[in-house]
């Protein structure tokens, strides 16, 4: 048996509740109807970057396992806007989810599972007992073994029933555009719009609805050549090179192929599509050059020469990682030409940093982010970034970020001396809310657009708010140019001849382009600031023992040859919670020491651990040349103070009940 996934104990699994189901055809679901399948609950929100990489990380098992296997995706969500069951349905159609989906807004089915992290993995077997308990992205490879075993196991005993699935699929709702990403005006007046649905670029017309041409044969996969055979994966971003630039690279155009982890140049004169960055192996942790990930957990250079439990410290490397197509990318989501720079700046929503890519010198480079996910600002190289979806640059060539995840706008200041990284608006990962006013008050809700007005100022597209807000530099305060959108996912400037300068939104829900007025005075809103409604969990101040427990998957060993290849890295929200135990080090125990004069706060913990592809040797070593991999997952847990709080915290990486 996987002894290294599977639990110890035959716990019966919680039934499932919530508002209602998707993907069912209108049919609610319960355990005793799924009696006799492999039941594969994904706790997932649809924000979230990590949950949107494990969707697909299932697909392959999914269709392996059709017959035996049923995936259940309990929404939980972090936003309010996610609440939303029209929004949620959306997204259940946008991210092309072929499973039944549970509505959980009350975190019911979360809190019965005990769940502490998007996304969490929970196996059920065929009698309905719970095998495996897991956190994070990078599962597929143990899972795989896991699902042997349960069928093997199952069919010997008579308890597995073969046969289709509950799924139903829903009526497709898109039109000519299905969940448009951003867009950009070309100089003939027209607007290259990227058709993340559709998997392709269409250029529209100034009307915004007749379309001019297409780019992309609208099938979803990944493949370089003309414009009727090219292929995209959920494509998000596009930007414009300069036309010297363009002339000596032969391509105008460069786009983020988001599910791909490549980017793409595109010829506007032939609709030629290649590959100019990204290997398409998505990369999960930036730890310098030497670092190559895999679609698994994470994958080391064969030709590491460091070993592979030397993890990156508090800060990361800036600087280059490799040639374009060698290096691997995690869900580009945004790009934009810098010209102080010379390059192309790339918001890597996968690892929660900003890289560039120089397309002359072929380079690919981390300019900012730790790659810690959260809101810290500072030196390029120590900053803390959340998703960043959207970027432009400034009169004065600073880049504006929308940092999704933490709902701020972030700018990172670029001078002869280095990048720093500052907050203009938005204060955590877990406060967000609908209010203008002064910045330091202010609330956005998971942006993904950014533009910068004529005047300096900042329009953003809010787009859990159904928003394009608007932040002024000047007097440091944000208003409200526009609400009642269906989250519009990016806004763009644009000159219409005999007018004043409008705004172009991409409106993504409702699959269309709307032209919106800049005007001078802006709304005022306040409809409150809001956090994330997790449950908190009661601790006691003082000593608090935490253990994050992991197992190798069958197949593996922990790699010890260059030390301990598991760390830990923990902070507190805020700081003074935190008296001692904080910061990185080796070791999957930790021992804290917790404030008793602060009532509440969050627990950030990063637990990585490293480990390689057997079969081992005789003498009990791992092999030379094996595959390594690398097993990550961040939490941030809210906390509670009490006197009869819990004394120790227990979570999962790959662990046992």
């Amino acid at each position: 048996m996987s002894e290294t996934v599977r639990t110890q104990h035959r716990v019966r699994a919680s039934e499932l509740e919530g508002r209602g189901w998707l993907n069912t055809g209108g049919k609610s679901l319960d355990l005793e109807s799924l009696r006799g399948k492999i039941v594969l609950l994904d706790f997932w929100t649809f924000c979230c970057i990590n949950c949107l990489h494990v969707l697909d990380e299932l697909r392959p098992l999914e269709e392996k396992y059709a017959d035996v296997l049923v995936t259940v995706g309990v929404h939980s969500p972090k936003f309010e806007h996610e609440a939303d069951p029209v929004a949620l349905a959306s997204a259940v159609e946008r991210y092309e989810i072929h499973h039944p989906v549970l509505d959980d807004p009350e975190l019911a089915t979360w809190k019965a599972y005990t769940a502490r992290a998007w996304p969490t993995l929970v196996v059920v077997d065929p009698e309905g007992y719970i095998v495996a308990h897991l956190s994070g992205e990078g599962h597929a490879d143990g899972l795989a073994v896991l699902l042997e075993e349960l069928v093997a196991e199952h069919e010997a005993k008579g308890t597995l029933h073969r046969g289709d699935g509950p799924y139903v699929a829903p009526v497709p709702t898109s039109g000519t555009l299905r969940f448009p990403g951003k867009a950009t005006q070309l100089a003939n007046g027209n607007y290259l719009v990227v058709d993340s649905g559709h998997h392709r670029l269409v250029e529209l017309r100034p009307d915004l609805e007749t379309v001019e041409r297409v780019i992309g044969s609208g099938t979803k996969g990944y493949l370089d050549g003309q414009s009727e055979i090219a292929q995209f994966n959920e494509p998000q971003g596009v930007t414009l090179l300069p036309s010297e630039l363009a002339w000596k690279l032969g391509y105008d155009a460069v786009v983020a192929d988001t599910v791909n982890h490549r980017l793409r140049g595109v010829t506007l004169s032939s609709g030629y599509v290649q590959t100019i960055a990204g290997n398409g192996v998505q990369r999960l942790l930036d730890t310098g050059p030497a670092r190559v990930t895999d679609s698994g957990a994470g994958t080391w250079s064969e030709h590491h020469d460091d070993g592979p439990a030397d993890f990156a410290a508090d800060a990361v490397d800036v600087g280059a990682l490799g040639l374009g197509t060698e290096v691997s990318l995690s869900s580009p989501w945004d790009v934009v030409w810098s010209e102080k720079l010379q390059k192309v700046v790339i918001a890597m929503a996968g690892t929660h940093q900003i890289f560039v890519f120089d397309p002359l010198a072929n380079e690919v480079s981390i300019l900012a982010g730790s790659g810690l996910e959260g809101l810290l600002d500072g030196k390029a190289e120590e900053a803390w970034f959340a998703q960043s979806s959207g970027l432009a640059i400034d009169g004065e060539d600073n880049i504006w970020v929308a940092d999704s995840e933490t709902s701020s706008l972030r700018r990172l200041v670029v001078s002869d001396s280095g990048v720093t990284v500052e907050t203009a608006v938005g204060k955590g990962l877990f406060d967000f809310g609908f209010r203008d006013g002064e910045a330091a008050v202010a609330r956005l809700q998971h942006p993904l657009g950014v533009t910068v007005l004529p005047d300096n100022s900042v329009a953003i597209a809010d787009t859990y708010n159904g928003a394009v807000r608007r932040y002024d530099p000047a007097t440091k305060s944000v208003s409200t140019l526009a609400r009642g959108l269906a989250e519009p996912s990016d806004v763009v400037v644009v000159q219409v001849e005999g007018s004043d300068p409008l705004l172009v939104v991409v409106e993504s829900n409702k699959h269309q382009l709307v032209l919106v007025p800049i005007p001078k005075e802006a709304q005022q809103v306040d409809e409150g600031a809001s956090q994330t409604h997790r449950p908190k969990s009661p601790v006691a101040p003082g000593t608090l023992e935490l253990a994050v427990r992991f197992k190798a998957p069958t197949g593996q060993k922990l790699d010890d040859r260059w030390g301990d290849p598991t760390q830990m890295k923990i902070s507190s929200t805020p700081p003074e919670l935190l008296v001692s135990g904080g910061g990185t080090s080796v070791g999957l125990l930790r021992t804290l020491e917790l404030s008793a004069d602060v009532p509440e706060g969050i627990l950030h913990i990063t637990a990585r651990a490293a480990a390689c592809d057997g079969p081992e040797t005789e003498d009990g070593e791992i092999p030379d040349h094996a595959a390594c991999h690398l097993y990550q997952q961040d939490w941030g847990i809210p906390v509670i103070l009490r006197a009869d709080g819990e004394s120790e915290l227990v979570l999962d990486l790959r662990g046992m009940d």
